[in-house]
């Protein structure tokens, strides 16, 4: 056997490729078995990532289109509530004031007289309960009812009572009278609003009959007459918070009467009508 001698070694050691050569020009088929399995792992997990997406975004679709649906349904609801709330309000600002003179009539709260057809707050409102009302208590002390009168800046009427004072009985029925003038040289017609005072009379303040609330029409220079019929139910005598009241004052205020687009009247509330006044 013929020895290798250093030139033909040196020929062939720099013909022959080195190993990080050789490693990159091999066929993929001859890749080690340990790379091939890692990429091959990679590419069915990549596979398997997307068929999960896929599938939680298919689940997902009619989830979402259910929320959707319940939040549209909620938003909906909320619409009409609001809408509802919006009307309501409307509403009752139209029937404020009739509610509001009604309740005062009813119950005299704010220092509104009680109408005497309601009776008293445990009658039953029928006319032989009012009879039985209007029976003077002779044995308790008179009561002293004093009158007051005004009006609004920009009404041009003189309205004064005809009398200071009257005292009567509970049970006792009174006549008081005012007098209202139209001093302008045109018709005008004028609206009285009315309230006592202390406050705790006006659930026994009855009126049997009485020019408030209504419409009063005078013509240019005219002066009338305007009757107060009323009473002082008997029941203020078993009422702890009327012991010690001896007087009791009737106010009146005329302001010139105001009308809607439907041409209602316009009542005032006793707010507007006392800062009316000053």
């Amino acid at each position: 056997m013929n020895p290798i001698t250093p030139q033909f070694g040196r020929r062939l050691f720099e013909r022959l490729p080195c190993h990080a050569c050789r490693r990159r020009t091999q066929p993929q088929w001859r890749q080690p078995a340990a790379r091939r399995w890692v990429s091959e792992t990679a590419s069915r997990k990549e596979s398997a990532a997307n068929a999960r997406n896929r599938a939680q975004a298919a689940a997902v679709a009619p989830e979402m289109a259910r929320m959707r649906q319940a939040y549209n349904k909620k938003n909906t609801t909320t619409m009409f509530y609001t809408i509802s709330i919006i009307l309501g309000t409307v509403a009752f600002s139209y029937g404020s004031v009739p509610l509001y003179k009604m309740i005062c009539q009813t119950t005299g709260f704010g220092g509104q007289p009680v109408r005497a057809h309601s009776g008293s707050l445990d009658g039953d409102g029928s006319d032989n309960d009012l009879a039985q009302r209007l029976v003077p208590v002779t044995d308790a002390k008179r009561i002293r009812v004093t009158f007051n009168a005004s009006v609004s800046d920009v009404l041009p009427w003189k309205f004064t009572p005809q009398q200071r004072e009257v005292r009567v009985l509970p049970g006792e029925t009174a006549l008081a009278f005012y007098t209202a003038t139209n001093t302008s040289d045109r018709d005008i017609i004028g609206v009285a609003t009315y309230s006592v005072t202390p406050g705790q009379v006006a659930p026994y303040f009855s009126k049997i009959q009485c020019f408030c609330f209504e419409e009063q029409r005078l013509n240019a220079g005219e002066t009338v007459d305007m009757p107060v019929f009323f009473y002082l139910d008997p029941d203020l005598l078993d009422d702890f918070n009327m012991r010690g009241v001896e007087t009791v004052t009737l106010s009146y205020t005329f302001f010139k009467a105001k009308y809607d687009d439907n041409g209602t009247i316009k009542v005032p509330a006793a707010g507007a009508v006392s800062e009316e006044t000053r």
